[in-house]
Order: C-alpha cells, then structure tokens, then sequence
C-alpha cells in the first residue's frame, strides 16, 4: 500500500493553533461503519452514542515540560526536547544544533538550575543526556521548561494544563494524547452515571508520533516504540465488557495501541507494563476495541493509517474531505472524530 494514498489537501487556516475556550464544546463527527453514514455534533454529544455497559479506556499519561532552553559553556544557544528517562538522571533527548553538541558538551540550563553533559550520540541523531541539579528534577522542569508543542503550533500556549487531559496522572510523555484534551469533569461524571465504565491505561507518547513516515510503501516504515502499562482492576474493567459483549470504547489511538498490543485474539487483556512499537495501517485486524474517539490527523501519517485500519479507509478520507468542506478545525487542539 502506498503512502501518497493516505495524502489529502489541507488548507493551513484550518490547523489549530490554541485550545478552544471549552473543552467539550469543538466540534464531533460521528461516523458509523455499518452504514457509512456521517454526523455533526458537538463534543459533549458523545455521550448520546455511550450506552450503559460499555468502557471508555483513556490515557492517563501526563506531558512533561520537555522542551528546554540553554547554553553551551561557550555561550552558544541551545534546544533540548526530553524523549524519556533511560535511568535516574540520564535521558534520551533530541537536541538542535545538532552539529553543535558532541559527546562530552556540557549545557546549563535555568541561570545553572540544570545542567546536562552529553554522554552517547546514536544513530538517529537523538542523545544520552545526563542531568546535575539541586533539589527535585520534576520541580525544576516544572520551573523552567515548556510544553514541547507539535511542530504545527507556532502560538505560544498560555496555560500549560489546555495541553493536558483533566485526568492526567502518570508524568512522562513528550506529547499529549489529544483526543482526551475534548473531556471535562463534568461531562466524565456524566458519563459515568449513564452506567459507563472507565478504565485508564498508560502510555507515554513519545515524540515520534510526530515523525513522518518516509518510505513510498507504508508496509517499509519502522515504528517508534512507547512504554505503557494497565493495571490489574482495569484489565478487569475492560475483560467484564468483552465478557458481557459490551462495546470498548478506545479514547484516542495511544489507548487503541496499548490496548491491541495486549490483547488476546479473544480481546481479553492483563495487567502488564512494557514496551510496544505496534503498528497499524490498512488490514490490521482488530482484536480488542470497538469504538474509537480521535482527533483529525496529518496527512500521510501513522495515526491517519490507525483510524483508516478500523474504518474503511475511502470512508474516513471522505470524512476528511466534509471535514475541510466543513471547516473543521485539525490537529491537536483541534476537533474531533467518534467511530463506532
């Protein structure tokens, strides 16, 4: 199969630059795969479309401020972006210049808050950083880095939390699983006291969800490889659905991975941590999730290929299609798609 098939025609005014004021009021296209039809909703409608019985699986994972600002020791500016935590302090992280920072340079960050020796370059141009500070690294971070926005987003983001879910618990993504960011509490409760089950799984998002995919035949692209896990009450949460034949319902494709990556060929699941570089595009067969929330996707893109594998992949690009027509807005602040 072929990536220029995953290609659509986006104008630029319609990629999402800042967080709509209320979460759950973008917009919601539902498309049904059974008979092919298309809706415009609002967010909060989604719950219209739960029924008592089926789980919701979310990504609690939260975003670090992972983007860092500093200077080498001979006052040159640089960029750190952390990728995730190898071993107490040391890091894999991508860095730019990259031609600036060999193995050995030293950087201080935060007026020497933080500082970083470069210990290891590898083969895709990322590093193994090793950090010094005093006090908590988390606490630092916090302090002086920033939300290391998709490289979509040229707006400066005014408050750190629009790009993390309200149930954020686990620190350690570089990038937000954006089809939660549609939730609030309030509408969670709600959905709740419909009789709806929720179930959390956690994956860090790596950066490379951001990476585009290169080879002209999409079978040839080598997937990046994320750390999650699920705990035991909710493998039981999500096995009670599939036992009862209810619907599980994947919020986002971060809890569709994690979720196909455990799953038996009955969609039953267990309590396990790990590492998983699944991936899915066009003939993938699903073995666990029923229902799928998800924002709108970059053209050409691993995500795009996810959401064509659960729905018919000329049915989603015309779904794309009215998107445009319809000035939906793309992307990670941007609305979203709900496919049952």
């Amino acid at each position: 199969m072929e990536l220029s098939e995953f290609n659509y025609n986006l104008p630029e005014e319609l990629i999402a630059q800042v967080p709509i004021k209320n979460r759950d009021t973008s917009r919601l296209m539902v498309l049904n795969r059974e008979n092919k039809t298309i809706e415009h909703k609002i967010f909060k409608d989604i719950i219209d479309y739960l029924k008592p019985g089926d789980c919701l699986v979310r990504n609690n994972t939260k975003v670090i401020p992972a983007r860092l600002y500093g200077k080498k020791e001979t006052g040159a500016n640089v960029e750190f972006v952390l990728l995730k935590n190898i071993e107490g302090d040391i890091w894999e992280a991508m860095v730019r210049p990259g031609n600036k920072l060999h193995i050995g340079s030293k950087v201080i960050f935060g007026d020497g808050t933080l500082k970083a020796e470069i210990l290891d370059v590898s083969e895709d141009g990322t590093r193994k950083v090793e950090f010094k500070y005093n006090g908590i690294f988390n606490e630092i971070l916090d302090q002086i880095g920033l939300m290391p926005l998709p490289p979509y987003i040229h707006e400066e983001l005014k408050e750190k939390e629009r790009y993390q879910t309200v149930y954020a618990k686990y620190k350690g993504s570089a990038a937000a699983p954006t089809a939660g960011l549609h939730f609030t509490d309030e509408l969670l409760k709600k959905i709740e006291e419909k009789g709806i089950t929720i179930a959390n799984v956690t994956l860090h998002v790596g950066i490379g969800t951001f990476r585009p995919v290169k080879e002209k035949n999409i079978e040839d692209h080598h997937m990046h490889v994320e750390h999650y896990c699920l705990k035991e009450d909710d493998a039981k949460k999500i096995n009670n659905a599939k036992l009862n034949e209810n619907r599980v319902i994947a919020v986002g494709t971060t809890s569709c991975r994690t979720l196909e990556t455990i799953a038996d060929e009955k969609g039953m699941v267990k309590s396990e941590e790990g590492e998983t570089g699944i991936y899915i595009y066009p003939g993938y067969k699903f073995k666990c999730i029923d229902g799928l929330i998800t924002n709108f996707h970059l053209p050409e893109s691993t995500l795009l290929m996810l959401v064509s594998a659960f729905a018919d992949k000329d049915y989603v690009l015309k779904a794309y299609e009215e998107a445009v027509k319809e000035k939906y807005r793309f992307f990670s602040f941007g609305d979203a798609m709900f496919i049952h």
